[in-house]
């Protein structure tokens, strides 16, 4: 599959980034950043711990935000399973005062940032850092392949391959190999370890000679999190900034970078233009995305829909192109949380399950995690996602 990432720099608002992801020259994903307020998603901080709210087994920890950061016992406390992590243990058999005191240091990282709402950056103990083709956990002792390579054997050899390589490093932490190691030569995978596990040395290295909060890694924002994500065989990058296109040539010299300053195309300005909060459908009806802290609520209506069918029918219709087109959105604007979908009213169980069975295939493009639950007694569609750049 190929990617290609669009970087366009506003012409009225420099410090201003679009970013435009597409998949087979479909448009996928769209974030925006402020160069001077990059995201902190990936970043790892010296963290000082600054109050203990035993009642809600938290912690709140100046990272040198504006606002403290938040930490829940359960991003503390080694990791249960590498498969469930600590979704299945009773954390009310833990006391988040046995794992960090108060005025102490702490290395964290953000898991996600809330820049945009009243609350602090969540933070966690469990620190990843995401290479090409490898994930180290420092603070975990597991290594796992990604799910995604299903292939026993070539998941055998993967597994050796991490183990030996930290056996010859002498460490002893967690890793995740990924999906682009799938058949790759041994070596290269080793040589994403190294560099990541000599990341990892000059945090500790930088964390012990440092006092107070303080940054021990940049992620770079959102940009620098794309670029790792997608396989460099497989990722052309455009950007309408020279400047911007020379930062990243030295930065990336192994990807494919241009400078175009015709680089937005009109799929691009039409969705960015036109009213995000009502989405038509082709078939006449629309649904209208409502996002709030709490949750995001999507509803569905039949709109200008003719159908010359039975009324079920035509409503059965209009909802499972709006499922198709909900799982689109969700990704296009990185929805993370709880998603609530109101479709239109289906009697029919059997309507229903149709309707979700259209959802769950639409969102196995997406590239994070998406749960599709049931519909509540009230007709409702119950979605979790988990954002790729928290929200």
């Amino acid at each position: 599959m190929h990617h290609k990432l669009i970087i366009y720099k506003n012409e009225s608002n420099s410090n201003l980034l679009s970013v435009f992801v597409y998949e087979d020259n479909k448009l996928v994903e769209i974030y925006e950043e402020n160069a001077e307020d990059k995201r902190l998603e990936g970043n790892v901080y010296l963290g000082e711990v600054k109050d203990i709210a035993t009642g809600i087994q938290s912690a709140f920890v100046n990272i040198g935000q504006e606002k403290k950061a938040m930490i829940h016992v359960k991003d503390l406390i080694p990791k249960a399973s590498d498969k469930t992590g600590n979704e299945d243990i009773d954390l009310s058999k833990y006391n988040i005062n046995d794992y960090v005191k108060k005025d102490e240091n702490i290395i964290v990282q953000i898991k996600r940032d809330n820049s945009n709402s009243t609350k602090g950056p969540k933070i966690t103990h469990d620190i990843k850092l995401t290479g090409k083709y490898t994930v180290i956990l420092p603070y975990s002792n597991f290594v796992t392949v990604s799910k995604k390579i299903e292939d026993a054997a070539e998941r055998k050899r993967l597994i050796k391959i991490a183990k030996d390589e930290l056996k010859k490093c002498n460490v002893n932490l967690g890793v995740i190999v990924r999906t682009s190691s799938q058949n790759l030569n041994e070596e290269i995978i080793k040589l994403d370890m190294e560099e990541l596990l000599d990341r990892w040395k000059k945090i500790q290295r930088l964390a012990k000679r440092s006092k107070g909060a303080k940054i021990l890694y940049d992620n770079q924002g959102i940009i620098g999190k794309l670029m790792c994500d997608f396989y460099e065989e497989d990722l052309e990058v455009i950007t309408n900034s020279k400047v911007l296109s020379y930062e990243l040539k030295e930065k990336y010299p192994e990807r494919n970078i241009k400078f175009d300053t015709k680089v937005l195309n009109k799929d691009s300005k039409e969705f960015t233009e036109k009213d995000k909060r009502k989405v038509w459908l082709k078939c006449g009806g629309y649904i209208t995305i409502d996002v709030t802290e709490a949750m995001n609520t999507i509803d569905v209506n039949s709109g200008k829909y003719e159908g010359k069918q039975e009324l079920e029918k035509n409503l059965l219709q209009v909802n499972k192109e709006a499922a198709e087109e909900i799982a689109k959105q969700m990704r296009l604007r990185d929805l993370g949380g709880i998603i609530v979908v109101d479709f239109i009213d289906m009697k029919d169980v059997a309507d229903r399950n149709a309707v979700k069975e259209v959802m769950q295939n639409a969102v196995k493009a997406d590239r994070t995690k998406v749960q599709i639950m049931d519909f509540t007694k009230l007709g409702l569609l119950e979605i979790t996602r988990k954002p790729i750049f928290g929200k």
